[in-house]
């Protein structure tokens, strides 16, 4: 997932950018609207400040939302509601007021991904995605399918595997599921998580594998080939 980050302040763009690279992002930082429209690389989100040195934020954000429809979330300390309202009205799709933590940017960066996604003409259209030559997933109807039959999952379970499947392969951090699956301010112990990554395991095997990785998360791979059935079963006892 890739990230233009657009902010002049460089404590907190440094700050800001060693999270979400200790989240799997990749990042692109300028520090002027002018930097930002001559950006050329491909990015799947921006994060936009409004305080630049060169121009003010509002126009850069319309500016890019007259572009395209990658999603824009501002980050400023202007917390005054007519600023909210109008970078909303620009065409931004969020606003974070700083301070702010990593933590509710991250939270904040993967809804308006998934708000996005869930108005794409694929998923207007109601079609499943399709993972591996076995399993498809109807985020629309919230339904889950194996070999055309369907496959019956508590409310948890289903969100737990449509979180897990929106990456096959990014390793994902106990912390990052537990915000996205549960609630940002889940303080409840994360046992629960192993429980239902068990379930999945046992509901999809030969399907997909969960692998553990010690002291940080979770990997969701999809299985291709008869072969990989091993990996499945060794990611299980993990």
């Amino acid at each position: 997932m890739r990230v233009l980050l657009v902010e002049d302040d460089e404590p907190v763009a440094e700050s800001l950018r060693r999270g979400l690279l200790r989240y799997g992002f990749e990042v692109a930082w300028v520090t002027t609207g002018g930097d930002a429209l001559r950006h050329k690389d491909p990015y799947d989100v921006v994060l936009l400040d409004l305080g630049l040195p060169d121009t003010d934020g509002l126009d850069v954000c319309k500016a890019l939302r007259e572009r395209g429809d990658v999603p824009i979330i501002v980050i400023s300390a202007r917390s005054d509601e007519t600023d909210r309202v109008v970078g909303l009205e620009l065409g931004a799709d969020d606003y974070v007021s700083k301070p702010f933590g990593v933590r509710e940017v991250i939270a904040r960066i993967r809804a308006v991904l998934r708000r996005v996604q869930a108005r794409t003409p694929e998923m207007a259209a109601g079609g499943p995605d399709r993972y591996g030559p076995r399993l498809t997933i109807d985020r629309k109807a919230a339904r889950v399918h194996v070999d055309g039959a369907e496959v019956a999952l508590a409310p948890k379970e289903y969100d737990l595997l449509a979180f897990l499947t929106e990456e096959p392969g990014a390793l994902m951090s106990r912390e990052q599921i537990m915000e996205a699956v549960w609630d940002a301010n889940w303080f409840g112990p994360t046992k629960t998580l192993d429980v239902h990554v068990a379930a999945l395991r046992r509901k999809f095997t030969g399907v997909l594998a969960i692998e553990a990785v010690r002291g940080v998360g979770f990997r969701l791979e999809i299985v291709k080939e008869a072969r990989d059935v091993k990996d499945v079963k060794d990611a299980g006892a993990s």
